[in-house]
């Protein structure tokens, strides 16, 4: 089968595309015929070495964290899906690789896919899906009524998001760039900041919940819109010591992720303010209580750009200028 593998840890480093060998399903594995791959930002940084202390890949491995497919073969004990099944996934950590023809994913990383979506459209949701829901749902537990702050709401996570946190009851306040204004409010957003013109932070106040994807400055200011008792989420870091204890990390690891935290970790508890890291897991269940909301039209897919998968080495760098609309999508094979 082709592949795009990273074959070493570089800053923008190239995609090299190699034949390589079809993987066989083992156990209650499913082997999916790819035919759509979402790029994220993530991909860039795995790439990159960014996250080597706790996904410690070795090159060459092949990249990529969305897929949507169709099952042609199963392992022993799969019982929940059958060959021809149309999926879709983001494979756990340690056994990425879907900027590939085929992989073996587990049957608990992955789900039906909409049956109102493309494959194309279906590739699109999986990372920033489990991402959004992980957030608002799992650990957010946003409820009717409160106020949530979803940072750069026209990009993948926020364009899922704000839908998400809608469909919840939020009033949701979102930033990005005028000429996105339409887009977000499109998808629920209640409060348009433009990022060029206002500072959040003097239009905000009273939030019970900020989604932080931005870099340290914005964590510290995002703080500051929460009312007493609120909980700011990163998805962007720093690392918690939480995070470390559920990561299963060893006492070196969790002293690093202590300190990396400290001052975001301070600064809350001195505003009377909670802080909480989320490094998003795979989840096949969650997906699959997605897949009902996406049916039923509550939330659509947002994709910007589709490339071919010759060309996954610029959907990559399409994706890494921050230009794209919701998600930039690599098509496999007979995805439409």
């Amino acid at each position: 089968m082709k592949a795009f593998v990273v074959e070493k840890y570089k800053k923008n480093g190239a995609l090299r595309l190699i034949d390589a060998p079809e993987p066989k399903p083992q156990g209650n594995d499913v082997l999916v015929r790819i035919c759509a791959t979402g790029v994220n930002l993530f991909d860039s940084k795995v790439r990159d070495g960014e996250f080597k202390l706790l996904l410690p890949y070795r090159p060459p491995f092949i990249l990529g964290h969305d897929l949507s497919g169709t099952i042609v073969g199963t392992g022993p004990r799969v019982n929940r899906f059958k060959v021809g099944d149309e999926v879709y996934a983001r494979p756990r950590d340690h056994r990425i690789g879907t900027f590939a023809e085929f992989l073996a994913v587990s049957e608990d990383d992955i789900a039906l896919k909409p049956k109102n979506l493309t494959m194309t459209e279906a590739a699109s949701i999986p990372l920033v899906g489990l991402t959004a829901w992980q957030a608002l749902v799992e650990m957010g537990k946003v409820k009717p009524g409160q106020r949530v702050f979803i940072q750069a709401g026209s990009g993948g996570v926020g364009t899922f998001a704000i839908q998400l946190a809608k469909h919840l009851g939020a009033t949701v306040a979102t930033t990005t760039s005028a000429k996105n204004a339409d887009l977000v409010r499109s998808l629920g957003a209640d409060v348009v900041i433009d990022y060029h013109t206002q500072d959040f932070v003097n239009v905000l106040s009273g939030y019970d919940l900020v989604l932080n994807s931005q870099d340290p400055k914005t964590l510290e200011k995002s703080l500051r819109v929460l009312k007493p008792g609120g909980l700011l989420i990163s998805i962007s870091g720093p690392p918690d010591p939480a995070f470390a204890e559920q990561f299963g990390l060893n006492p070196f690891l969790k002293l690093v992720m202590r300190l990396l935290s400290r001052g975001a970790r301070k600064k809350a508890k001195s505003l009377g303010v909670r802080y909480s890291f989320l490094f998003m897991r795979a989840q096949g269940q969650q997906l699959g209580e997605i897949t009902p909301l996406i049916e039923s039209g509550v939330i659509r897919p947002v994709v910007d750009k589709v490339f071919p998968f010759e060309k996954t080495g610029e959907a990559l760098a399409y994706a890494e200028t921050g230009r794209a609309k919701g998600k930039v999508v690599i098509t496999v094979a007979g995805a439409e």
